[in-house]
């Protein structure tokens, strides 16, 4: 039986290099039996977490903000791998990406943490101008100890400016063959 597989792309183009590492992500884990929803953030309404303490993993939509969200927490509570995809900005994830990770933490409140553990797994593919990925792959290997979940790999792309740049490169075959190995 094959997986579900939330991907969070965190890219504010769609015809960009990081979604082009997901197209290819999403292309070898479909071929491998699974099923894929991509949330592609930089068209959605998501606000920042306020800190409040207010969530509660129990409800359906467990944050007290009422935005796109919503449609993502149903989503990452029935999933089993969770697909963080950036470009790197300022050598960490885009804030389309960073605010929806940071308002996932509603689903740690309440009467249940929903989201540490529960043999989830996750992976990183990220595209940049640069190669300088030393300070986010800290970053997401914290968060995977955070969040208990096992980290199957990452695809980083450096030498890729302009949408496009990227077509013809390794780090695709590198992507589709994350995709297609998750078991």
């Amino acid at each position: 039986m094959g997986k579900q597989i939330v991907v969070l792309n965190g890219s504010p183009r769609k015809k960009g290099n990081t979604s082009a590492l997901v197209r290819e992500f999403t292309r070898g884990a479909e071929e491998a039996g699974h099923t894929v929803t991509e949330f592609f953030l930089d068209g959605m309404e998501i606000h920042g977490c306020k800190g409040c303490f207010g969530g509660h993993s129990g409800r359906d939509c467990p944050c007290v903000q009422r935005d796109d969200m919503d449609k993502i927490y149903p989503a990452v509570k029935d999933c089993h791998v969770v697909v963080l995809a950036s470009p790197l900005y300022y050598w960490n994830l885009s804030g389309q990406l960073r605010t929806a990770v940071d308002r996932l933490f509603a689903l740690e409140e309440g009467d249940g943490n929903l989201l540490r553990g529960h043999d989830r797994a996750s992976c990183l593919l990220m595209a940049a101008e640069g190669s300088g990925f030393e300070d986010v792959r800290t970053y997401y290997d914290h968060l995977m100890e955070h969040l208990r979940w096992k980290n199957l790999g990452h695809v980083l792309a450096g030498g890729n400016m302009d949408a496009g740049d990227i077509d013809g490169k390794p780090e695709l075959q590198a992507a589709y063959e994350l995709g297609r190995s998750i078991t």
